[in-house]
């Protein structure tokens, strides 16, 4: 008889929740009183968008990430919807444009200017008229440019593509009508080709986006959905509701069978909804509490029991609403693997937390940091619209490192790697070319060498960049911790730059090496 341990090894039992100091932190917020359930918050590397309060309409704050403290009360808006902002959501692939929606039935598309803002924005580029009721929740396309979802108290979801000239758009490209009640949440799964919807009358459908039509329904009654969410490609959802007697729940689901649940959890007594939030690269899921002061946090798996938790952060304040860093954000030198902004309306207070995997180390943690979603489309609107699905572009979280699958490059990149000098198609190639112009076999490489020497200033280039900004550019710490993680930074840079230095001088020797063969053999011809 075989011995099975209680516990389960993983590389993120040990996470923990480290609160930002008061000094990084953003005071005196005016965060809004909308009793609406969502996130109120949108973050992205360069800017916290918060929906704040507003007489004569809604409106929005747009704060650059570095401008922490107290902010001025006097601090602009963005302003220009007659109703109650609802939702915003930046741009996946635009760090300086926002989708946001309101009670006066409009989305809105503002394009944020890269300096400080002096004046109220009153000026959209684009406005999207279609809903006939408020406009709840806005989502754009994980893989595809320029195409946004909305979804409405008309019980509709719309569909919009932006590449329209137009800065009216008063028809969308489709209308998926299948609803009966309001819809309260939507998610992607991680290409795009599939949507989840949580609608208030607590049943969970997963629809094909582009031809509006149902391919999944669950009508099962012992679970009241509020939020729903694809789990990356484990080909599963996660909701989160009510059990029938009022506990708040979780329930994983088959996203191809969704008559029973595969699991279900019970958690508390408490009324608040739960937002759930899925990191693909670490396979963890956080579960955050309207009006809780705590975030509970799990390890998601394929085999039983899929449903792994791990721990939880405690606060004192508890949050109105929460933001998210995308992945591409990150202090990787901290070890830092999923960050939160909570909005703390009794104090006025955006309090980011980080989620920190406790390292040793200082270098860079591959394990921890696989290949991430980047900044760029694989899809044009058109083409997802045509019927193309594709997975999205992805990078790499090392300071410096470039996205892993970039558009074609030109031939002049096949002389980065170097062929072995021993290889004979090598010589017969020169040999053939000396043989027809008649030169010296070493020109080959003095016509290739000014190519080579503009690929390294670009390399060179690029190492000035450190976790996405300029590191000559970059504001100066200000506290001691920031100072420690410019040294970690920096200290990370000089063992890439010794590694560049390395493989350019094997490059050289490969060349002389290349070089000497090429005088061995230029006697017989």
């Amino acid at each position: 008889m075989s011995w099975n341990p209680q516990y389960r090894s993983s590389k993120f039992r040990h996470v923990f929740g480290k609160p930002a100091s008061k000094e990084n932190c953003y005071d005196s917020v005016p965060i809004t009183h909308s009793v609406q359930d969502n996130h109120f918050c949108a973050v992205n590397p360069h800017f916290i968008a918060v929906v704040t309060e507003c007489t004569g309409g809604g409106a929005f704050l747009v704060i650059p990430l570095h401008q922490t403290g107290k902010l001025d009360p006097h601090y602009p808006k963005v302003c220009g919807h007659r109703g109650n902002v609802l939702d915003v959501k930046w741009n996946p692939f635009n760090d300086f444009e926002i989708a946001s929606c309101s009670e006066d039935a409009t989305i809105k598309i503002w394009d944020i200017p890269k300096q400080l803002l002096t004046k109220n924005l009153t000026a959209f580029r684009k406005e999207l008229v279609g809903h006939a009721r408020k406009v709840g929740l806005v989502e754009w396309h994980p893989t595809a440019a320029n195409i946004l979802f909305s979804s409405g108290y008309d019980y509709k979801v719309m569909v919009w593509n932006l590449d329209s000239k137009e800065s009216v758009i008063m028809s969308p490209v489709k209308t998926i009508s299948c609803h009966q009640d309001v819809i309260l949440s939507m998610s992607f799964n991680t290409n795009g080709s599939l949507l989840a919807t949580a609608c208030k009358d607590r049943r969970i459908r997963v629809l094909d986006p582009r031809a509006g039509t149902i391919l999944q329904e669950a009508n099962y009654k012992g679970h009241r959905a509020n939020k729903v969410l694809f789990l990356g490609n484990l080909k599963k959802l996660l909701s989160t509701g009510t059990s029938r007697w009022n506990n708040r729940q979780m329930a994983l689901w088959d996203q191809d069978d969704l008559s029973v649940p595969v699991t279900e959890v019970d958690l508390d007594g408490s009324s608040g909804v739960l937002f759930p939030f899925y990191d693909a690269d670490t396979n963890m899921l956080y579960v955050v509490g309207k009006g809780d002061r705590n975030i509970h946090y799990y390890e998601i798996s394929a085999n039983k029991p899929h449903l792994n938790y791990l721990t939880e952060y405690h606060s004192y304040n508890p949050q109105k609403g929460i933001g998210v860093m995308p992945k591409r954000g990150l202090d990787v030198s901290s070890c830092e693997i999923f960050r939160f902004y909570k909005l703390i309306t009794t104090k006025s207070l955006i309090e980011p937390v980080s989620m920190i995997v406790p390292r040793r180390s200082e270098s860079y943690q591959e394990d921890i940091y696989p290949p991430t979603a980047s900044a760029q489309p694989s899809l044009t609107a058109q083409e997802w619209l045509s019927g193309m699905n594709k997975e999205p572009v992805l990078m790499s979280l090392r300071p410096g490192a470039e996205p892993l699958s970039p558009q074609p490059l030109p031939s002049e990149r096949t002389l980065s790697v170097p062929t072995a000098p021993t290889s004979p198609h090598l010589f017969n190639q020169t040999e053939r070319l000396v043989a027809e112009d008649g030169r010296r076999p070493f020109s080959l490489l003095e016509e290739k060498a000014p190519r080579w020497s503009a690929e390294y200033r670009q390399e060179e280039k690029k190492t000035w960049l450190s976790d996405g900004f300029d590191i000559f550019e970059c504001p100066p710490p200000k506290t001691e911790n920031e100072l420690l993680q410019m040294f970690y930074r920096q200290q990370d840079e000089i063992r890439r730059l010794r590694e560049l230095v390395i493989q350019r001088e094997v490059q050289a020797k490969q060349l002389e090496l290349e070089i000497r063969n090429l005088r061995m053999s230029s006697p017989r011809l």
